[in-house]
């Protein structure tokens, strides 16, 4: 099956799994565990930060971040289609007691600085204290560019907020900017970075932070029941995926861009490959159509989720010639109707 529904269905290689099944392990909730531990080493060094904790997933990197930098009863900015807000099942507020403060999303992925500031509260009792600023980086696709962040980092700064920043897919944004992952990472307080989607890891995520922050986010991973016991076997997937996935990610980038531009030559489908930054390719048509499409392509071993607004996915998984194959497909459909 050529799965195109995310980046996250992507399977552990042979070379991974034999990593895994050697790793040396211990109990991480005793900081035992000498792979976990090589592993946050590893993921602390690449960011500039000061310490990192690795946890579970994504959802529960930004929980305990975002617990880390909130009390109860503080607010975060954050926006109105970012992952952090829409898709972590409202965990921040029901299992932390902190008010989302949602921000509309720019075309771009950026948030407007001066939208921002509007809804920034004033110090009155009657109101929640805005405590920080949440970005995103990818977003849809898109990178956001050094340049704003860095501005939105100095505009934190000057309100007096934290910013953190969900980097769930950061190394596609940096492999997409020319640069580190420090330098990405330098403009924002704490960052959430996934090893599971574009990286190939079968689980697992890093937030990145100074030291304080980290010891916050690591009694919060506890009680939320993310303490782990001999984790090494999956931080050993983790350190393969950096040290073995990360420039093979302009790979799915160039797959993306090929695939938009031979999408978008048939009519019933709306595609911008100018679009196209990442790894996503986005499509439109209409619903009748996408459900058609989706039901042939499952015959022809394709997955895609259905819809008026699709998103296709490259990844490590999908070769040149799958990609060709499902060019084919869909143009064998087309011709079909």
């Amino acid at each position: 099956m050529i799965d195109l529904r995310s980046d996250t269905v992507t399977q552990p290689t042979e070379a991974m799994r034999k990593v895994m099944a050697k790793a040396a392990v211990g109990d991480d909730v005793f900081h035992d565990d000498p792979t976990v531990n090589r592993l946050e080493a590893l993921m602390a060094e690449m960011s500039g930060k000061a310490d990192a904790l690795f946890v579970p997933s994504g959802t529960m990197s930004n929980l305990v971040g975002l617990l880390a930098h909130c009390q109860r009863g503080e607010e975060y900015i954050v926006g109105q289609d970012y992952h952090t807000y829409l898709y972590e099942a409202g965990g921040a507020p029901v299992l932390g007691s902190i008010v989302p403060q949602p921000v509309a999303v720019e075309p771009d992925g950026t948030l407007d600085l001066a939208k921002v500031e509007k809804v920034i509260k004033k110090d009155d009792y009657h109101f929640a204290r805005t405590k920080l600023l949440c970005l995103e980086n990818t977003h849809n696709g898109k990178v956001i560019p050094l340049e704003y962040m860095q501005q939105a980092y100095q505009f934190a700064q000057n309100k007096g907020l934290g910013l953190h920043l969900d980097g769930a897919r950061a190394f596609n944004a940096t492999v997409a900017l020319g640069c580190e992952l420090k330098d990405l990472a330098q403009y924002s307080d704490s960052v959430s970075i996934c090893l599971s989607k574009g990286l190939g890891a079968p689980v697992g995520s890093v937030l990145c932070a100074d030291k304080d922050t980290i010891k916050w986010a690591r009694r919060w991973r506890k009680m939320v029941g993310g303490g782990m016991r001999q984790a090494g076997v999956l931080a050993a997937a983790g350190i393969f995926a950096l040290e073995n996935h990360v420039d093979r990610l302009a790979k799915d980038h160039a797959k993306a861009k090929i695939l938009a531009e031979r999408l978008s030559k048939f009519e019933q489908l709306s595609v911008k490959p100018d679009l196209v930054q990442t790894n996503m390719v986005f499509i439109k048509t209409e619903l009748e159509t996408a459900q058609k499409l989706a039901a042939y392509l499952e015959q022809k071993e394709v997955r895609i989720i259905p819809g008026e607004n699709m998103r296709w996915v490259m990844h490590l998984d999908v070769t040149s010639e799958q990609l060709n194959y499902v060019c084919q497909q869909v143009e064998d459909f087309f011709n079909s109707l």
